[in-house]
């Protein structure tokens, strides 16, 4: 039987470990004869690092607390669903990306100029990160610094295509 804290700390670190054991594995395996299967033990232990690499940046993504509302992306479609407020934006239908209210909520912002506002500790607001990853142009280091900012009101990310200045009426945030 495992004690539900550590349940919780291999649920949360599951990508980061799952990466180290596949590169652990690379490793080991380097001890096999041949070049073939050397090269094959050395792609295995930079993907394992890559997998590791990619679970460490989504760990920072996570913010603990409880929010409101649930996030759901399906379908390359990121739907909010609040207590009071709510909605749906499709992810290539955004033009601007914002951190806002001390780097509490994201804010995106859409080509007709609907403004969706997330809390970034909302249930299901991980999936977010392979979300936002999708964008042109921005970075994930990007997204990782503004989390970890105090900046109270960020613009991470402008489609330099579409983007306009986009004046938002009737909204709280600005």
């Amino acid at each position: 039987m495992i004690r539900p804290e550590m349940r919780a700390f291999l649920s949360r670190w599951s990508e980061v470990l799952t990466g180290l054991g596949i590169a652990a594995f690379g490793l080991f395996s380097l001890q096999a004869r041949g070049v073939f299967f050397q090269g094959l033990a050395v792609l295995v232990v930079l993907a394992g690092l890559g997998l590791a690499l990619i679970g460490w940046r989504r760990l920072r993504f996570h913010r603990e607390g409880a929010a409101p509302g649930v996030v759901q992306v399906v379908e390359g479609q990121i739907s909010y669903y609040g207590p009071d407020t709510g909605g749906f934006i499709g992810i290539g239908d955004i033009v601007e990306l914002h951190l806002i209210r001390s780097g509490t909520c994201w804010l995106l912002v859409g080509d007709d100029r609907t403004a969706l506002e997330i809390p970034v500790s909302a249930a299901g607001a991980d999936a977010l990160f392979d979300a936002f990853a999708t964008l042109p142009g921005l970075s994930t280091q990007t997204l990782l610094a503004a989390l970890d900012a105090t900046d109270p009101r960020r613009v991470l990310w402008r489609d330099p295509e579409r983007a306009t200045e986009l004046k938002i009426t009737g909204h709280r945030a600005w």
